[in-house]
């Protein structure tokens, strides 16, 4: 009697070659996820995809979509495949879309291509595809498989994902703390809080969201420029600067230094002579609410009316625990330093009233711990509601 291990035993009718197909499938799904993952930070609003082309067991074509309004995966892809793209199988980390938007349809280009197969990572959160363009290479009697690597490469668009459903931004908070919670000491001092290696690793995030949001606090005190300074060139984002009363200085950096287009979101009740003066220095000024402080629900959504699809949040412990009271943070990474700073009166990463009790606390889902440097990134996804 042969007993088969776990994976074999559910293909034990098709033998060692359909479980050998199973890992080619994983393993040319993992290279097309490498691709995309590799390009995060540069579509904008769109998703990051990858493709990979393979014949009779040779790699013929890769592609990933680099900007948005260009080329797709797929025709990228296709492109370096040539004619041999007849007969092959191409898998791809999203549904190829079926409409007609700033590039035309990808299921029409892999039809035209004469491919044999697709297998597609996960489907489309967009409504304009949404399913449809799975349906119309079946329609053309291409065979298709979905769900290959589905969670993985969900996980790589979890900006999209979130945009394209609600039109609002995905909201990622990032902060530095010591192990007692404090963001600085009580004279503010707060560089460096963690090493060089959280550090780089924070200026990749800046490249890898559309914009930066602090609060006027923060940027009275530290006069920071708000942009990507990687080991090289990368992506500067946009600036937001949430300034209730407009008091953003005309010398500060961020609005003469003309690197990165810069906003300020503003209450209702902001003087409109600072306003003026702000945009004839080249500021964007966005008024949310009428009361004296900003809306922030408004301000996101009049941010994603921009396109700004993604924001990360490094902001001090009040803007932080406002955005946290209102559930607009979608995604929360403490790089937390192995220090102790004390201090009653030193600022803590959040700055709010609190609840009640422990049981009403929010809690985060899908935590995980690692290693940066010296230094510790828990992260996780606040699961707002609890009880």
């Amino acid at each position: 009697m042969v007993i088969f291990p776990p994976p074999l035993a559910k293909l034990a009718n098709g033998g060692v070659f359909a479980f050998m197909e199973v890992l080619n499938d994983s393993y040319y799904m993992s290279l097309a996820l490498e691709l995309a993952a590799k390009a995060s930070g540069q579509t904008g609003i769109n998703p990051v995809v990858g493709c990979v082309v393979v014949k009779e067991g040779r790699i013929v074509g890769v592609g990933t979509h680099l900007k948005r309004g260009t080329g797709h995966a797929e025709v990228h892809a296709l492109q370096m495949a040539g004619d041999e793209a007849e007969g092959a199988t191409v898998y791809v980390t999203l549904e190829p879309c079926s409409h007609f938007g700033k590039t035309p349809p990808c299921c029409e280009r892999i039809i035209n291509a004469k491919a044999a197969r697709v297998v597609v990572a996960t489907t489309d959160p967009n409504p304009q595809v949404a399913g449809r363009g799975i349906a119309r290479l079946r329609e053309e009697n291409i065979e298709v498989e979905v769900g290959l690597l589905d969670e993985q490469s969900r996980n790589m668009n979890e900006k999209f994902n979130k945009y394209i459903t609600t039109r609002l931004p995905f909201v990622t908070l990032k902060t530095a703390s010591t192990l007692d919670g404090k963001i600085a000491s009580h004279t503010g001092d707060s560089r460096w809080i963690t090493g060089s290696a959280a550090r780089e690793q924070v200026h990749t995030l800046r490249h890898q969201h559309e914009a930066i949001m602090v609060g006027i606090g923060t940027l009275l005190a530290d006069d920071p420029q708000l942009t990507t300074r990687a080991a090289v060139p990368a992506i500067h984002p946009v600036r937001i600067i949430v300034d209730s009363q407009l008091r953003l200085p005309l010398a500060a950096r961020v609005v003469t230094d003309g690197l990165s287009r810069t906003i300020v979101l503003a209450s209702g009740q902001a003087d409109p002579a600072r306003e003026e003066l702000l945009t004839q220095a080249g500021i964007e000024v966005i008024r949310c609410g009428e009361g004296t402080r900003v809306d922030l629900a408004e301000a996101m959504r009049k941010l994603g009316e921009l396109e700004i699809g993604s924001i990360l949040l490094e902001g001090g412990g009040k803007l932080n625990g406002a955005m946290l009271e209102a559930g607009l943070i979608d995604k929360i990474m403490i790089y937390m330093a192995t220090k102790i700073i004390g201090g009653t009166s030193s600022p803590g990463t959040f700055t709010f009233d609190g609840f009640e009790k422990m049981s009403q606390a929010i809690e985060l889902d899908h935590v995980k711990v690692e290693m940066a440097g010296e230094d510790i990134c828990i992260s996780g996804y606040p699961a707002y509601g609890n009880e």
